[in-house]
């Protein structure tokens, strides 16, 4: 069974949590869209829902964290090339994002992350291919 996978986000601003990700080159299934959540495609399996804080308290009995202040999730995303990687997190550094720490690099494997506008950390992350498929042991 191939099972899609919907990470569900607070946010502050559903537009500018919108605009945000827009300008990092992600699209949006507009068929679960509103003004209080926005379907953020990551791709063909897995989604992000953005989610307006007071909306998404509906869905828990417990308290909604505060990602500035807490970590309730760090949601890591693959990159093809270590090139990869430095883009988009330049380009959510730009857009407003921060760094919460220093690059990962461990040769076979490198890595970075942002904080998006409301404070959730973004791991991207890549591996060397023959790593990956068991072709060669890691360095």
């Amino acid at each position: 069974m191939n099972r899609m996978i919907f990470v569900n986000l607070p946010v502050a601003d559903v537009q500018k949590s919108r605009d945000f990700f827009t300008g990092l080159g992600f699209g949006f299934d507009e068929q679960f869209c509103d003004e209080n959540a926005v379907c953020m495609k990551v791709n063909d399996q897995a989604f992000a829902m953005l989610i307006a804080r007071d909306f998404f308290a509906t869905f828990t009995p417990r308290p909604v964290a505060d990602a500035s202040a807490t970590t309730e999730v760090l949601v890591c995303l693959s990159a093809d090339s270590r090139e990869d990687v430095d883009a988009l997190v330049r380009e959510a550094l730009a857009s407003g994002g921060e760094e919460p720490r220093e690059p990962m690099d461990q040769g076979f494997m490198y890595g970075r992350a942002f904080t998006d506008l409301d404070g959730h950390v973004w791991e991207v992350m890549w591996m060397d291919p023959a790593v990956v498929a068991g072709e060669q042991c890691p360095a």
